[in-house]
Order: C-alpha cells, then sequence, then structure tokens
C-alpha cells in the first residue's frame, strides 16, 4: 500500500532505557512502513539532557506550542542513584514537569480496556478517565519541622508592605507543617482543559475536592470550575448531551466504585496522582493506561502513563531476553497520530490510527500477549510473546485489516 501523507509535524520526544528499545521497534514495525512520517525529533534521553544543561526539553515543549500535538517516550527523573550512574552536571527536574508548566496542561489518563483483562471492579465496564491538576499542592509545597514549643502562622505580606497573617498552630512540642499554594491562572487552565477534553471525547466531567473541609482552598476550586462551566460551556454540554457536576471526594469515590465507567474524574494534583494509580491498578496494569497532556488552548502531548522498565533494561543489557508491555506506548503514538489527522484534516491518518488500536487489542483477545498481561488474563493458553516478537504479532494483525 502506499504510505500516508501527513502535511504538519507532530513533535517526537524520544526518551530512555527500555521504553526507548520499544520506541524504535514501533517505528520500524509500526509507522514506518505504513506513513510518510514527518516529526521533529527531540532527544530527551538522560544523557543527552546532560549535554544540552536540559534545554532540549524546554525546546520540545516549544516545539509542542508550535505544532500542537506531541508524542512522548517515558524518560528517567533522576535521582541521587541516577546522578552517579549517568555522571549528570545536577539532578535535572521531571521532563514531564518542565513540559506540562510550560504548556499550562491537565494530564488525563485512561485505561486500556481488552476482554481477558478483567478489572478488579466487576462493575466497571467502561474506561475511567482521570483528570489530574499539574501545578501546585503538596508538590510545590513548603515544610518546615517545628523544634519546640512555639507559635506558627501563614503569612501574607502585600507588595505595599501591608500583611496579612493567620494562625496554624500554638505548639506545645515539636511538631511540623507544611504550606500549599495553588494560582487562580492555573486553576482556571486546569478547569478549560477538563471542559473542553469532556466536549472533545463527549463524556460526562466529575469534579471533586473536599470543600467542607477546605473552605477557602478547595472551595475556590471548586467556585472557579462552576463559574467558567456556566459562563462558557453549559450552552455546549447541553448541545452535547453531557453533563458537569461537583461533588464531595468521598462522595466522587463511593460512586467511582458503584459506577460502569465512561466518564472524567477531575481532581486536584495529589489526589489526581493517587487516584490514576488506583484506576489504573484495578483495571489491570500501568502499561494498559493512556496519558494526554492538553493545554486550555488545544495543544496535545501523548505518552503512556508508566515509566522507562528500567530492569527490564538491564536485562536487555545483559543480552536477556525480555517480554515489555508496549500497548501504552503504541497508543501514544496513534493518539498524537489521530490528533494530527484530525487537526489537518486528514482522515486516512485518523483510520490508521483507529486501526493499529484495535490491531493491538485483536492481537491480545486472540492470547497473543506479553509476560504482565499472561499473569492477569482470564484466557486460557496464551502465548507469551517477547518484546520485539509482540510488536511484530500486531504488525501482523494490522497488516491483515488492512
Amino acid at each position: 500500500m502506499e504510505k500516508i501523507k501527513m502535511t504538519t509535524p507532530l513533535v517526537e520526544m524520544d526518551g530512555d532505557e527500555m521504553t526507548r528499545i520499544l520506541w524504535k521497534i514501533i517505528k520500524d514495525e509500526l509507522i514506518y512502513p505504513f506513513i510518510d512520517l514527518k516529526s521533529e525529533y527531540y532527544d530527551l534521553g538522560l544523557q543527552y539532557r546532560n549535554e544540552t544543561d536540559d534545554k532540549v526539553t524546554f525546546d520540545s515543549a516549544y516545539a509542542t506550542q508550535k505544532y500542537g500535538v506531541a508524542v512522548k517516550c517515558a524518560t528517567i527523573t533522576p535521582n541521587a542513584a541516577r546522578m552517579t550512574e549517568y555522571d549528570l552536571k545536577e539532578m535535572w527536574k521531571s521532563p514531564n514537569g518542565t513540559i506540562r508548566a510550560i504548556l499550562d496542561g491537565t494530564v488525563f489518563r485512561a485505561p486500556i480496556i481488552v476482554k481477558g483483562i478483567e478489572p478488579c471492579v466487576k462493575n466497571w465496564k467502561k474506561p475511567i478517565t482521570i483528570a489530574r491538576h499539574a501545578y501546585g499542592d503538596v508538590y510545590k509545597a513548603s515544610e518546615m519541622k517545628i523544634p519546640a514549643a512555639g507559635k506558627a502562622e501563614l503569612v501574607y505580606t502585600a507588595e505595599d508592605g501591608t500583611e496579612i497573617r493567620e494562625l496554624i498552630h500554638n505548639f506545645s512540642e515539636p511538631g511540623i507543617i507544611q504550606g500549599m499554594h495553588n494560582i487562580n491562572g492555573s486553576i482556571e487552565s486546569f478547569a478549560r482543559s477538563c471542559f473542553n477534553y469532556a466536549l472533545d471525547t463527549k463524556q460526562t466531567l466529575w469534579f471533586a475536592t473536599k470543600d467542607t473541609i477546605s473552605k477557602k482552598y478547595d472551595h475556590t476550586f471548586k467556585d472557579i470550575f462552576q463559574e467558567i462551566f456556566d459562563a462558557e460551556y453549559k450552552e455546549k454540554y447541553d448541545a452535547a448531551g453531557i453533563e458537569y457536576f461537583y461533588t464531595l471526594i468521598d462522595d466522587a469515590v463511593a460512586r467511582v466504585m458503584k459506577s460502569e465507567g465512561g466518564y472524567i474524574w477531575a481532581c486536584k494534583n495529589y489526589d489526581g496522582d493517587v487516584m490514576s494509580d488506583m484506576v489504573s491498578s484495578a483495571f489491570g496494569s500501568l502499561a494498559m493506561m493512556t496519558s494526554v497532556l492538553v493545554s486550555p488552548d488545544g495543544k496535545y502531548e501523548y505518552e503512556a502513563a508508566h515509566g522507562t522498565v528500567q530492569r527490564h533494561y538491564y536485562k536487555h543489557l545483559a543480552g536477556e531476553e525480555t517480554s515489555t508491555n508496549s500497548v501504552a506506548t503504541i497508543f501514544a503514538w496513534t493518539g498524537a497520530l489521530r490528533k494530527r489527522g484530525e487537526l489537518d484534516n486528514l482522515p486516512e491518518l485518523m483510520t490508521f490510527a483507529d486501526k493499529l488500536e484495535a490491531a493491538t487489542i485483536k492481537t491480545i483477545e486472540e492470547g497473543k500477549m506479553t509476560k504482565d498481561l499472561a499473569l492477569i488474563t482470564s484466557l486460557e493458553n496464551v502465548t507469551v510473546l517477547n518484546s520485539e516478537d509482540f510488536i511484530k504479532a500486531i504488525r501482523t494483525t494490522l497488516e491483515a485489516s488492512l
């Protein structure tokens, strides 16, 4: 068949370790044979980030702002051990965090549903998408150990020097305090990203916090969401036949466990971190979880929800066979290609993305899968494939559908 032509590049962000190995195989087996790929390539592998003083990460985010669609491989966020292993100049920040901050985006994570990989929650029939605010809260918190008895206060000093003080606690013994913050502009971007993504995917949107306890911090989130919805989105939601509603997070948890799924659940930063892990684990595996960063002005960056699979990479370097699940990384590519096709009015590119996803799912449902899925599937007499052979099996299924 003639390769599908692209008109606008997508931004390609290469990554680290085992996912970097899979990235190349996916391109060689599932992308290049079928698509005349136009991409602007950035190497976000830790070694090159170190060489460029992390400039490459910033450049990739600015390119995403320019072109509107990116696909990203999993990357290492270095700790002390990685500093030594890679002889780093400094402990570079999370590439995901840098990209999120530049794009002012919200992360949406959803499970990939496959027959034979049954959710732990038996009534879950449709994906549950977690929308996670990616700024502030505990991740930007200031913390202090209180050494002895004394008074701790929150102090705000305005530019004119006036102060507002709020007592935190009168300590009678040692303890700890933590100061969290957020900014209205980021909350507004979070809200618009959620409202737009729900419209884009035609799903009902939930938003949940604990405003009954946090009467200023969480309540501000609730108020901003409602104000923006009423002013900008209510009529659009009515026309689309979807809804937005707010609920307390403990009520949301109870609803989630009894629901069939099929909606977006928006959470503050830490809540989203925890709930996305709960949802992904209950649906089966982080390796079966999509992740897309969406900015309020409609820029998209697709990636897998998991890390670089370090343990398998060391086995690979030792010449041992691995059976690494590449499904979420494949779906990062399909998500980016579909969105590129949608924005550029290339229906054949969108159709290809749909067929590649269908071929991936069909391959698993026919009993050909990686070891992690074989351990949890309800299918019988499955064939466990190594990392490369699994991708090649998907190609065979895809070619039959094309």
